[in-house]
């Protein structure tokens, strides 16, 4: 197989006129309690369901390379109630399973790394996290860490994890993730990597190589990095872009081949550097 073949309540709350002015006061400050109270039991309910996301657990042999995907809690509005994976799904779920599945078959044809099938889904929450020497990361303009995780995650990558940080764009997103940043490495910053940098040319050459976003192609693709004291870097953030996107619908004619061939060359290039550096 080569990459060319994954192409892949309002009537009763009215104030009667004959009412006294203590009667009526007291009624709106109950009505006020009760809509309080009713908000507080709706959004508890709500934190208690995105707390407690049930994600399935994929089998793997432990002698192999497993891609993590990494889970976060986030804020449920309406549009993130559809199912995992989808795009109206928990936005730490975009495109999963079905990216993983399809780039690890690209990583075990190419390099031929003994790989585990597909994303397996994990947290900074508890040290599960630490199995997966290499993670996937997304909408993180959603991202919101605990402390716990915070130290975890900063744990995680100088002990030589790395993060490929994807599906991101508009400077709202990229703030948000920026100060998330700052709770795991208050002295260390994001840096625009350089086209010079070893990621670029470490299996692919692909230090010329622009990819075009899959969608909102007014913007303008930018990739950063961070590293640690010797200089290894630790996450590459692929900001303003999708490259998963691609590799999710790389069977699928949705996409020019050229275009999902070339953000294949991206993940081969950021997983080969994790796996050498």
């Amino acid at each position: 197989m080569k990459i060319d073949d994954l192409r892949f309540a309002i009537d009763d709350l009215k104030t009667k006129p004959k009412r006294s002015f203590i009667n009526r006061q007291s009624s709106i400050v109950n009505r006020k309690w009760l809509l309080a109270s009713c908000l507080a039991i709706f959004a508890l309910g709500i934190l208690a369901f995105a707390a407690q996301v049930d994600v399935p657990e994929l089998p793997r042999k432990e002698s192999k390379f497993t891609m993590g995907r990494i889970f976060f809690n986030f804020p449920m509005l309406p549009k993130f109630m559809g199912p995992l994976g989808e795009g109206n799904g928990p936005a730490w779920s975009h495109d999963w399973p079905r990216s993983e599945e399809h780039f690890m078959k690209i990583m075990a044809e190419l390099t031929k790394l003994d790989v585990n099938p597909g994303g397996h889904i994990t947290s900074f929450q508890t040290d599960d996290c630490f199995k997966y020497p290499v993670a996937y990361l997304c909408e993180v303009g959603y991202i919101k860490l605990s402390k716990d995780e915070a130290r975890r995650m900063a744990e995680y990558l100088l002990r030589g994890g790395f993060l490929i940080v994807d599906d991101f764009r508009g400077e709202y997103e990229k703030a948000n993730f920026v100060n998330e940043m700052k709770l795991v490495f208050p002295d260390r910053s994001l840096e625009e990597l350089p086209r010079s940098h070893p990621i670029w040319n470490c299996f692919y050459d692909i230090s010329n190589l622009m990819i075009e976003p899959p969608y909102m192609k007014f913007y303008r693709p930018k990739y950063y990095g961070m590293s640690d004291d010797t200089g290894r870097l630790m996450m590459v953030v692929d900001y303003n872009n999708d490259i998963s996107e691609y590799w999710e619908w790389s069977d699928n004619p949705m996409f020019p081949i050229d275009e999902t061939n070339q953000a294949y060359k991206y993940g081969v290039n950021y997983l080969m550097y994790a796996l050498t550096h």
